[in-house]
């Protein structure tokens, strides 16, 4: 089955893939260290909306993640996720994963962050009706921006892109693929 993608999925792809390619030749000339991301410590919470193959509904939630940078370049993200399409049906996913993430040098203009992840964990999803629950491998590889408040320990997570894959779901492999947006803060800097 076909699922018609919102175009807005596809400018943000290109957006992102634009600020990927862009962030290698920005960076003829060498930052300063401070404004580099460095290693860090960092939490967060977003507002998430995803699109799902079961009963192809989007779904609204929120997710809350923890950013481990071990370096200036590599890190570690750990996000949990709660989406619920209906209140009377009680659909619901909840996801816990976690995986490597690769920072790429900041923009020229000074703050920005882009990012690519792979995370895998566990996804649990309500049946309607309480029908059933069950839970699942899932693999999501995603990408996205964050924005540091200037020298401020808050930051915003402009945009973090997301596609999931439970190939093991009950009636065949889902995917689902949506966006999130909202606020981190830096508990550690060195």
């Amino acid at each position: 089955m076909e699922i018609a993608r919102p175009k807005w999925i596809s400018a943000a792809a290109l957006l992102l893939t634009a600020i990927f390619v862009c962030s290698g030749r920005a960076a003829a000339q060498e930052d300063p260290t401070e404004t580099k991301p460095g290693a860090f410590l960092a939490a967060g919470a977003a507002f998430s909306a995803y699109k799902l193959d079961y009963g192809e509904h989007w779904l609204n939630g929120y997710s809350v993640f923890l950013d481990m940078n071990l370096t200036s370049h590599y890190g570690i993200e750990a996000e949990e996720r709660s989406l619920v399409f209906n209140q009377q049906a009680d659909v619901n996913t909840r996801t816990v994963l976690a995986g490597p993430r690769i920072i790429f040098d900041p923009l020229m203009l000074r703050g920005f962050t882009p990012y690519v992840k792979f995370l895998v964990g566990n996804g649990t999803f309500n049946f309607p009706y309480h029908y059933g629950t069950g839970n699942y491998f899932v693999m999501a590889p995603g990408a996205g921006v964050d924005i540091q408040l200037g020298h401020s320990k808050f930051g915003i997570r402009l945009i973090d892109v997301e596609y999931q894959d439970w190939p093991q779901f009950s009636f065949g492999p889902n995917h689902s693929y949506g966006v999130s947006t909202g606020i981190t803060y830096r508990f550690y800097t060195p």
